[in-house]
C-alpha cells in the first residue's frame, strides 16, 4: 500500500482587524432606527409651534425678544419629552430582562449605554434644530434688523444633551416602568423651579438653562439691540451644561457590571471633571452683575469691546418735529409719527423746542430684591441745534397692543416732549402750564369747572395760528414759571 498524499488543508482568508470607530457607527445607526425619540418628534413639533413659536410671533419682529423667549421656552417642550424618552431607554434591558443575556457579549454595557443615549440626543437634537430655523427663518422675513442671535440657540441645544442623560441615568439606576413618566414631570418642574429661587443679578441660579437675561426682566425689548448681547452667561451655562453631561455619563459606568477596570477609571475621572465644571460655572454665575445695558456680566469672562455701542442709521418719520428711531424698531414709526403729530406740529419752530427727537438707549441699574430701574442715560436735552431723547413705551414693557401703544403715546410721551419745551414735569408744574398743556394734549384730567380747566378751554379755543404766535412770543417765560391763569389768552 501507498501512502496516499496529505491532502492540504484549506484556510480561510485571515480576517482584518474591526475599526471600533466603524463598529460604533453600526451600533448607533442601529439605535437611530429604533429610538422612541424618533415617534415623539411630530408631538415636539407641535408643542412647540404651541408653547414657543406662537408667542414669539406675538412678538415684534425683534432677534433679542424672539431669540431669549425662545431658549426660555423651549425647555418647557423639550426637557419633559427628551427626559422622558430617555428614561425609558435606560431602562429597556432590565424591563426586558435582558441584562444577564447581554453580560456576555463584547461590547461593555456602558458603551452600549452610550450608543442609545447618542442616538436619543441626535434625534433630539434634529427636533431643536429644525424648530429653531423655522423660528428664525420667519422672524429673518419679517425684516427684523441686525442677524440672528445664536447664543441662546446654544445654550437651547447644549441643553438637549443634559437632558437626556439625566433621563437616561434615571432609567438605567432605577428600571421601571413608571421611571419615565415620574422623572419626566420631576425635571420639568425642578427646571421651572429653579427661577423662583433667583434673587438678583448675582444669584448662582442663573447658571440655569432657561434664563436668557436678567430674570426679572425677561426679553426686554431694549436689550441686545443698541448694545451687543453678552456671552458672559451663556458660555457659564455651556460649561454648566457640559459638565452636567459628563457627570451624568461617568455615573452610568461606576457600577461594576458596567465595564472593564479601564471603563470604570475613565467614567470616575469624567465624573469628577464633570462635576468640578458645574460647580465652578455655578459659582461664575454667582459673581454676576446687572450692566449698564441690561445683561448679565461675569467678570471673570467679560470682554469690555462688548461694551460698545453697535453702530447704526436711524430711520426717521415726516413730522413738523422729526422722530427718529433704531432700525429695529422701525415698525414702531407709522403709529408713533401718527400718535404725535398734533402735537409736534403745535411745537415746532417754538424757542427752545427740539429739531429732533431721538429714540434713547434704556440703562438698567439693579435695585434692593429683585427689582430693576430703566431710565435714560444723561439728559433728556442735548446737542446743537438741541436734539430731545427719550425712551419710548415699548423699551419700557408698558404697551402689548397698537390701542395701548397708541393711548401711551398720546398722553405720556407727548406730555413729556411738551414739558421739555414750557417746562413742567409730575412734581412741579404751575397752573399755567397745566392749562396750556391740557389745551394742546386735548386732555381731561383737570377737575371740572376749576380756574386751570376753564383757562385751558380758553386757550384751545383759539385758532392754531394764534396759540403757535402766543406761544411763540410768551414760551420762555411759560418755562420759567412767570405766567399766571390771568396771563392766558
Amino acid at each position: 500500500m501507498t501512502a496516499t498524499p496529505a491532502m492540504p488543508v484549506p484556510t480561510r482568508p485571515g480576517r482584518t482587524a474591526r475599526v471600533p470607530l466603524a463598529a460604533a457607527g453600526r451600533l448607533l445607526r442601529l439605535e437611530l432606527r429604533r429610538n422612541v425619540m424618533l415617534w415623539l418628534l411630530p408631538i415636539v413639533a407641535a408643542l412647540f409651534w404651541l408653547v414657543t413659536y406662537r408667542p414669539a410671533m406675538a412678538y415684534p419682529p425683534l432677534w433679542n425678544v424672539r431669540a431669549m423667549t425662545m431658549q426660555t421656552s423651549a425647555s418647557a417642550v423639550f426637557v419633559p419629552t427628551v427626559v422622558g424618552a430617555a428614561a425609558w431607554l435606560g431602562s429597556r434591558e432590565a424591563r426586558h430582562g435582558m441584562t444577564d443575556l447581554l453580560s456576555g457579549v463584547s461590547r461593555p454595557r456602558w458603551v452600549r449605554q452610550l450608543a442609545t443615549w447618542a442616538a436619543t440626543t441626535c434625534w433630539a437634537l434634529v427636533a431643536y434644530l429644525g424648530c429653531v430655523a423655522a423660528l428664525y427663518a420667519v422672524t429673518a422675513q419679517q425684516g427684523a434688523w441686525g442677524g440672528p442671535l445664536w447664543w441662546p440657540a446654544a445654550v437651547g441645544a447644549a441643553s438637549l444633551p443634559a437632558f437626556s442623560a439625566l433621563g437616561f441615568a434615571a432609567g438605567a439606576l432605577r428600571p421601571s416602568r413608571f421611571t419615565a413618566p415620574l422623572v419626566a414631570v420631576a425635571a420639568f418642574l425642578a427646571l421651572e423651579l429653579t427661577a423662583q429661587f433667583i434673587q438678583g443679578d448675582d444669584s448662582p441660579w442663573q447658571v440655569s438653562p432657561l434664563v436668557a437675561g436678567p430674570w426679572e426682566i425677561g426679553a426686554d425689548h431694549g436689550v441686545a439691540t443698541f448694545y451687543r448681547y453678552l456671552p458672559d452667561l451663556p458660555i457659564v451655562q455651556l460649561m454648566f451644561l457640559a459638565g452636567l453631561t459628563a457627570a451624568l455619563l461617568g455615573v452610568l459606568g461606576l457600577p461594576a457590571g458596567s465595564g472593564g477596570r479601564w471603563v470604570r477609571r475613565f467614567t470616575a475621572g469624567l465624573t469628577t471633571a464633570g462635576v468640578l465644571a458645574a460647580v465652578t460655572a455655578t459659582a461664575l454665575a454667582g459673581t454676576g452683575r446687572l450692566d449698564p445695558h441690561g445683561m448679565i456680566a461675569i467678570p471673570a469672562l467679560h470682554n469690555p469691546a462688548n461694551d460698545r455701542p453697535v453702530p447704526y442709521t436711524p430711520v426717521c418719520g415726516d413730522t413738523p418735529i422729526p422722530v427718529c428711531l433704531h432700525p429695529a424698531y422701525a415698525s414702531y414709526l407709522p403709529t408713533l409719527t401718527a400718535a404725535l403729530e398734533p402735537v409736534l406740529g403745535e411745537l415746532a419752530g417754538l424757542p427752545g423746542a427740539p429739531a429732533r427727537i431721538d429714540q434713547a438707549a434704556a440703562t438698567y441699574r439693579q435695585e434692593s430684591g429683585n427689582g430693576v430701574s430703566i431710565s435714560s442715560a444723561g439728559p433728556a436735552m442735548r446737542g446743537t441745534p438741541p436734539t430731545l431723547h427719550l425712551l419710548l413705551p415699548f423699551q419700557l414693557a408698558r404697551s402689548a397692543t397698537t390701542d395701548e401703544l397708541t393711548s401711551e403715546l398720546r398722553t405720556n410721551t407727548a406730555r413729556e416732549i411738551l414739558n421739555s419745551v414750557i417746562g413742567g414735569d409730575r412734581r412741579r408744574t404751575t397752573d399755567a402750564q397745566q392749562a396750556v398743556a391740557a389745551a394742546i394734549l386735548k386732555t381731561s384730567t383737570l377737575p371740572p369747572g376749576s380756574p386751570t380747566a376753564n383757562a385751558a378751554q380758553r386757550f384751545a379755543a383759539l385758532p392754531p395760528a394764534t396759540r403757535h404766535a402766543w406761544l411763540t412770543r410768551h414760551v420762555a417765560a411759560l418755562r420759567a414759571g412767570q405766567l399766571t391763569l390771568a396771563e392766558l389768552p
